[in-house]
């Protein structure tokens, strides 16, 4: 084995850190500082961290690894520089990290990407995946440049299936396993300097966050189209628990739909029905609607 390496940790939580944690140590290597921003939903502003995910953080650290709470950008660059790391690893970080961050590392920076790249880069990967109907997922773990989920490929593997009736707690749970899975094996080829594989042009999408132009169903869409939208929104992190629609006069979130015939009340769309098996009702306000 190469000589332990110095590695910074940077995700969204306690969850992201003992991912990271547990294989980092596990290959022989030396968190030296851990990195934590909070996550917020799609179109929040940054916002500090509460003093109670800030102790979740704390508890799951082990002896040793400093925790960072920094406020911007360039203050993580000068942050960084002091600890001399050789690599940074990156599960679920918020925010886009500057070229002087990722200059500060001697190798330079990993990212963790739910997502087989080049198809659904950007920050809500397993939710566009759904959306688009995709039949799997999986991650790929490669360099970072200054482009978001643009580097090169160390490791990649799919093979999380999307089914219909998609779950969304299991579908992390299986996506934190693989990424634990495939992290030693990523640091073993950082370490011995490995450039990776470019990603292709081809089939390369971004996506952005689902805003409130995914808030209302429109049902000028095919009914494959609003099927999709509704299976996304159980992966959480919306402010609303489904998208929304008028059914028998009263505004709902849609929790669960189906395409064939079956129980539920009946949705037009452009290109046929589609049945809503499971909504709450939501108040009747503007806040509702979608903002262009």
């Amino acid at each position: 084995m190469s000589d332990p390496l110095r590695v910074v940790l940077m995700s969204y939580g306690a969850e992201g850190f003992a991912n990271l944690l547990e294989p980092c140590v596990a290959a022989g290597h030396q968190p030296v500082a851990c990195v934590y921003a909070a996550p917020r939903r799609p179109g929040e502003p940054a916002a500090a961290a509460s003093g109670a995910a800030v102790g979740r953080v704390l508890a799951q650290l082990p002896p040793g690894p400093d925790l960072l709470l920094p406020r911007s950008v360039a203050g993580l660059a000068r942050a960084l520089a002091g600890y001399q790391p050789d690599l940074v690893v990156c599960d679920g970080f918020p925010w886009k990290l500057s070229a002087e961050v990722l200059r500060v590392p001697r190798l330079g920076a990993l990212n963790i990407h739910p997502s087989l790249l080049p198809r659904h880069r950007g920050p809500m990967p397993i939710h566009w995946a759904v959306r688009h109907g995709d039949p799997e997922t999986g991650v790929t773990i490669h360099w970072m440049d200054e482009d978001f989920d643009t580097g090169r490929i160390l490791v990649q593997r799919g093979g999380i299936g999307l089914p219909d009736e998609v779950d969304g707690d299991r579908v992390f749970a299986r996506i934190q396993a693989l990424s634990r899975e495939l992290l030693p094996e990523a640091l073993a080829l950082a370490a011995r300097g490995c450039a990776g594989t470019a990603q292709r042009a081809e089939g390369a999408t971004y996506e952005g966050v689902m805003g409130p132009q995914s808030a209302v169903i429109d049902t000028s869409a095919s009914r494959r189209d609003v099927h999709n939208l509704i299976r996304a929104f159980r992966f959480g992190l919306f402010p609303i628990p489904g998208p929304l629609a008028v059914v028998d006069g009263q505004w709902v979130a849609v929790l669960k739909s189906r395409t064939g015939p079956g129980d539920g009340v009946r949705l037009e769309c452009a290109d046929g029905p589609l049945w809503i098996v499971e909504s709450v009702p939501v108040p009747p306000r503007g806040v509702w609607l979608a903002d262009d």
